[in-house]
C-alpha cells in the first residue's frame, strides 16, 4: 500500500498514527506530498489535491482519514479500532467528536495565515467555542475515551496533539485536568511519538 500524506498535516497524522497501532508499518509505503504545491502525484490519486490519499495493494484509491482509517482497521482482525455490534455507534460518534475539534482547530490555523484585514474574527470566535465546548463534554464524560484502544482514541490524540502544536494559545489544559491528564498518558504511545510533526 502507498500512502501520500504531509507530517504536519493532523488528519495524515491520524492515519499514521493507525499503522502503527494496527502493525501495519511494513505494508504501508509512505509517501511524502505537500498538498500546497500541487504535488502531480497526489493529485492523479485524490482529484481534492488532499492528504492523506491511499492507494491498496489492488490499487483502489481510498481518501480521506475516516475512511482510511477504517479500511486500514479492516486489514487485520486482531485490534479492532472499530468494534461491531452497539458499541460500534459511539466510538464512531466519539471519532466524529473528534474530528470535529480537528476540523475547527484547522479552519483557525488557516484563517490566521490570512492577511490580518481578511481575516473574520467572528468565524475564529464560533470555531474556538467548538473546541472548547467539545473538550469540555469530554471532559465531563472522559470515561468515554478509557478502556481498550479505538479510533476514537486516535482521533483525540491527533486533534489534542494538533492544538499542541498549532494553537498553544487556546491553553485548553488549564479547565480540563482529567482530559489533560489522558493525553499526557497517550502522548507515550509509540504511535504519538513516531507521528511527531516535528520531527524530520
Amino acid at each position: 500500500m502507498k500512502l501520500y500524506y504531509a507530517n504536519t498535516s493532523p488528519y495524515a497524522r491520524k492515519v499514521r498514527m493507525t499503522v502503527i497501532e494496527k502493525g501495519l508499518k511494513d505494508r504501508v509505503e509512505q509517501i511524502f506530498a505537500n498538498p500546497f504545491e500541487d504535488s502531480p502525484d497526489l493529485k492523479s490519486t485524490n482529484p481534492l489535491g488532499k492528504v492523506p490519499a491511499l492507494i491498496t495493494d489492488d490499487g483502489q484509491v481510498i481518501f480521506d482519514s475516516p475512511v482510511i482509517c477504517a479500511y486500514l482497521d479492516s486489514q487485520s482482525p486482531d485490534g479492532r479500532l472499530i468494534p461491531d455490534g452497539p458499541e460500534r455507534w459511539q466510538v464512531l460518534t466519539n471519532e466524529a467528536l473528534t474530528d470535529g475539534i480537528l476540523d475547527a482547530a484547522y479552519a483557525i490555523v488557516m484563517e490566521r495565515r490570512r492577511d490580518d484585514k481578511q481575516q473574520s474574527t467572528m468565524w475564529q470566535e464560533r470555531w474556538t467555542i467548538a473546541i472548547f465546548s467539545s473538550i469540555e463534554a469530554i471532559e465531563n464524560d472522559i470515561s468515554r475515551f478509557e478502556g481498550g484502544l479505538t479510533i476514537a482514541h486516535i482521533g483525540l490524540g491527533a486533534a489534542l496533539g494538533y492544538l499542541q502544536f498549532r494553537l498553544p494559545d487556546l491553553d485548553w489544559q488549564k479547565n480540563c485536568p482529567k482530559t489533560s491528564a489522558w493525553f499526557e498518558t497517550f502522548s507515550h504511545r509509540s504511535s504519538m511519538t513516531e507521528t511527531d510533526p516535528e520531527l524530520i
